[in-house]
């Protein structure tokens, strides 16, 4: 008779980074493969003690990955399952998600009920489905929108399965942005002036997928932003206000893992951007919130008419959640401020924070704009003086003293903003003709920038010399590209020069402002 298959195997932490998915990996020629008829790229569940994850299978023929007696773990699963390596470990075959036929009625384009959406949730949330199903269900409500109930719903149940803070106060404010304006760092001059003036702001911020930066990745030049909730909250109780990655702090363990498919793929539809952002809100324990909507040409909203229905939509459900929000739609025809990649975006926020001469004035404008919205949640503050309580706050030092406070608190990194460790190698990119800047492409910047190492070199990215109506020269330069590798340098050059990102031409011919709120 053979021998029975091992009732265990022994646990390996395989060093591959597969965000925000469990993997395993598991020998063809081992005993418990073969026993159990598992399947590459099926779903298996993982026990050890009283820990269990869901995983996707992946089999492999090199004795060099992982053992025959072993179970490969990925960096992402061996963390989630909270063992030793060499610790004893079970497999088999996990059970379908429960809601998959639901999953499947979304697809065919039918409309999905509250308690269907719920338990779709909770089996995203449990890793049930794979990345495959994941994507099929994201393109099935970009494709065929969901409506408002549905989006409500999703965002109720994407708060039920993650955890929810009460911070015992309100209100508990915060400032958001639907993204896609390159350098848009006003994040990091709201929180200073909000906090320095007493209103509680804990501001969790993403991390870049496809962007040259976001918040965390700016932030993270200056202070330490991977902190969990337990050691963030002190620091928002003593200052009124942080700057951290919410990726640590597990808001919406549900929506975390959509983002891993989404991003990649480029999918923003409204349904997911709604239920994505106020989900985290919410969790997070926000009673307030400010939404920036900037809206341009190359921005993720393109048509005044479809951010008016993002609006609306913002409310429909911030309401029925009862989340007080106060959205405005911005003029996001092309980057604000001067740098676009983490080192150059904290420069220029510095720049705003000490009031430095040098100072990019549209990222200061709309940082004080934007905090001012905040401030006038503050009962006791009459409307319409926001803004300039925001510019006393910022004038007199005190937003600087509290970020300062809050870098020390939250473990301050060596940045000298007079002279910031940019990436080495640079390359200009010159003015074709004589005229003015007439339009600015913020997804173009942004690729380039992506292409010259930013976000993964803090010091990469585009350091920008002209704005919209700016008079320029043949041969004037329009920005710097900075890199830290001479491939990545010459593969944003070489974007460039099929297209700079920018359009010269007469006055006649700049783009139009916008009737937007600021």
């Amino acid at each position: 008779m053979p021998a029975p298959p091992p009732s265990a195997l022994a646990a390996r932490k395989v060093a591959i980074d597969t965000y925000r998915e469990n993997v395993v990996y598991l020998r063809r020629d081992c005993p418990v493969y073969r026993a159990e008829g598992f399947q590459a790229l099926s779903k298996v569940e993982v026990s050890a003690n009283s820990s269990t994850i869901l995983a996707v299978l992946n089999v492999v023929d090199d004795a060099r990955i992982v053992g025959e007696l072993e179970l490969g773990l990925s960096e992402e699963a061996f963390a989630l399952l909270g063992i030793e390596e060499g610790a004893r470990v079970h497999v088999a075959h996990a059970e379908p998600p429960v809601s998959i036929a639901s999953l499947k009625r979304k697809i065919a384009g039918e409309r999905l009920s509250r308690g269907e959406l719920a338990a779709m949730v909770r089996d995203i949330a449990a890793h049930r489905y794979s990345k495959i199903e994941l994507a099929a269900f994201l393109v099935a409500t970009a494709k065929m929108e969901l409506d408002h109930d549905e989006v409500l719903h999703l965002t109720e149940a994407m708060v039920g399965v993650g955890r929810r803070h009460d911070w015992r106060e309100t209100p508990v404010v915060d400032k958001h942005c639907i993204g896609g304006i390159p350098g848009n760092r006003t994040s990091m001059l709201v929180v200073p002036i909000v906090a320095a003036h007493g209103m509680l702001i804990p501001k969790t911020s993403s991390r870049a997928i496809t962007s040259p930066a976001g918040s965390a990745n700016t932030m993270a030049c200056l202070a330490d932003v991977e902190l969990p909730f337990d050691r963030m909250e002190p620091i928002v109780r003593r200052h009124r206000g942080c700057l951290v990655w919410g990726g640590r702090a597990a808001l919406s363990p549900a929506d975390d893992v959509l983002i891993a498919v989404s991003r990649p793929l480029s999918l923003d539809s409204p349904g997911q951007m709604v239920a994505s952002i106020l989900s985290k809100k919410i969790a997070a324990g926000s009673t307030h919130l400010v939404l920036d909507i900037p809206l341009g040409p190359t921005a993720k909203v393109r048509h005044m008419s479809e951010a008016q229905r993002l609006k609306k939509l913002f409310e429909y459900v911030a309401r029925h959640l009862g989340l007080t929000l106060d959205a405005v739609i911005t003029d996001g025809r092309q980057p604000i401020g001067r740098g676009i990649g983490p080192v150059l975006e904290a420069r220029d926020v510095l720049q705003v924070l000490n009031n430095d001469p040098a100072a990019p004035a549209d990222l200061r404008l709309k940082g004080l704009r934007l905090a001012g919205r905040v401030l006038e949640f503050d009962p006791d503050l009459r409307g319409g003086d926001g803004f300039s309580v925001a510019r006393d706050i910022l004038d007199s030092g005190r937003a600087l003293a509290r970020m300062n406070a809050i870098i020390d608190a939250q473990g301050r990194r060596d940045f000298d903003w007079r002279r910031p460790n940019l990436a080495p190698l640079v390359h200009e990119v010159v003015s074709d003709a004589d005229g003015v800047v007439t339009d600015i492409d913020n997804e173009r910047l942004a690729r380039i920038a992506r292409l010259a190492g930013a976000p993964n070199a803090e010091g990469a990215g585009v350091d920008l010399f002209h704005k919209l109506g700016d008079a320029v020269s043949r041969g004037q330069p329009l920005y710097r590209i900075h890199s830290a590798s001479t491939s990545e340098l010459e593969f944003a050059r070489r974007l460039a020069s099929h297209g700079a990102g920018f359009t010269i031409g007469p006055a006649a011919d700049a783009s139009p402002e916008l009737p937007v709120e600021f």
